[in-house]
């Protein structure tokens, strides 16, 4: 064996079983489109395109895609409570989606029903809490999926730039009481996510367990609530709230209050050098900005 076989053998690859690179976009769904799309307008994120047979608008803010789901006949959109929107779907990218599709249902997963029409492109998925599904995409770099089933919005421009730099952390689910090892699982079985130990924390809200994706482009943050916050939701496990990264806390939290974004701050949270978290929208919607070093 020469020497640089046994230095690889040494320092093994992190498992990536299923081929992550990254998150291509997220997906609320709501029965106020409109006022939704105020907010992400809000915080940055611009309309660039729309579904050509669906009530679907993509948003745009860097590397960021943000679908906003108002589709009368998805079950997603008809369930949501009060008219609040929910984060209803997360699609990663992967260099073969349908064999990541492939592993997880041999590992139990649940397929999701697609609801793709004639002429559409259909994503494989799986099911994740309360409704929600996980999209595999293979499909992001010279072609998008977006470039099949959308139509761009005139004179708009499609690559609108972040502000401050901003791009997904990651996602915070929350879990029932006594159900975070069972997601633990789910995430390390299917996914090959990895523990972040306690003492390596980002942003200021630090509760739960953190995983990193096998990647290594964004963070899962699982969090059981106390039981006095279950008893008042309607849907204690699900998809809350989007954690997007930064360099600058400060500086971006400068230019969204210049936008009419409002901050939590208070006596035991505020805005500061790890991160901040907007105030809620629309009785669901919020961010969490968390520092990001540059790599």
């Amino acid at each position: 064996m020469t020497q640089d076989a046994k230095s690889r053998e040494g320092v093994p690859e992190q498992p990536n079983p299923l081929m992550l690179e990254g998150i291509e976009f997220v997906e609320f769904a709501t029965t106020k489109p409109q006022a939704l799309g105020q907010v992400l307008e809000t915080m940055g994120f611009c309309p660039i395109a729309c579904h050509r047979s669906r009530e679907v608008t993509l948003y745009r803010q860097g590397e960021m895609n943000v679908v906003v789901n108002a589709h009368p006949d998805d079950a997603r959109v008809t369930a949501t409570h009060g008219g609040k929107p929910v984060l209803s779907a997360v699609a990663f990218r992967t260099r073969d989606a349908g064999r990541a599709m492939a592993r997880c249902i041999e590992r139990g997963a649940w397929s999701a029903t697609s609801h793709a029409g004639a002429m559409e492109l259909c994503m494989p998925a799986i099911q994740g809490p309360s409704g929600s599904r996980f999209y595999f995409v293979d499909r992001w770099r010279e072609f998008s999926v977006f470039d099949i089933d959308f139509v761009s919005i005139p004179g708009v421009n499609p690559h609108p730039p972040a502000i401050g730099g901003m791009g997904f952390f990651g996602l915070v689910q929350y879990v029932g009481i006594e159900r975070s090892n069972d997601w633990i699982a789910f995430y390390k079985e299917l996914f090959g996510f990895s523990f972040v130990p306690d003492e390596q924390r980002f942003g200021i809200m630090p509760k739960g367990h953190l995983m990193r994706s096998p990647c290594g482009s964004f963070m899962w943050q699982l969090v059981e609530p106390d039981a006095w916050a279950l008893e008042m939701d309607l849907e204690p496990e699900s998809l809350r709230r989007i954690g997007l990264g930064v360099q600058d806390v400060s500086e971006v939290v400068d230019k969204l209050k210049a936008r009419g974004v409002g901050f939590v701050d208070n006596a035991s949270l505020h805005p500061g050098d790890r991160g901040a978290l907007t105030r809620t929208q629309l009785g669901s919607v919020s961010f969490e900005l968390v520092h990001q070093p540059q790599p």
